[in-house]
């Protein structure tokens, strides 16, 4: 059966790491794009970064961008998001998400794109 599974969340201190990863099982991720998305309590969910197939295009939420980075590990079926200087509003349940990548460019933080979603990890930045 085809699953995603996030993990790696947990809880860090301001200015921490964390390094989240997103397996699949029962297919292969090469030729999928893959989203990165979280929700805070009482706050709609959002896209926080992507990475296309082949040709490993990525985009960042703003929220992120200089402090997170996404990549792609297809031997071992992961992509990564790789949290630094992580800051209390980094707060939220973190999800992986995938969708077929035709073009090996495809991009997106729009979470209507994707189609296949795995199950979450919680991440807390608190002191």
């Amino acid at each position: 059966q085809a699953q995603l599974v996030a993990s790696g969340g947990g809880l860090v201190q301001p200015g921490g790491s964390l390094r989240l990863s997103c397996t699949a099982s029962g297919f292969t991720l090469d030729y999928y794009a893959i989203g990165w998305f979280r929700q805070a309590p009482g706050k709609e969910r959002e896209g926080v970064s992507c990475i296309s197939s082949s040709h490993g295009a990525t985009n960042y939420a703003d929220s992120g961008k200089g402090r997170f980075t996404i990549s792609r590990d297809d031997a071992k079926n992961t992509v990564h998001l790789q949290m630094n200087t992580m800051k209390p509003e980094d707060t939220a349940f973190y999800w992986c998400a995938a969708v077929w990548d035709n073009s090996g460019t495809y991009c997106s933080l729009i979470q209507s794109d994707y189609k296949y979603w795995g199950q979450g990890t919680q991440v807390t930045v608190s002191s």
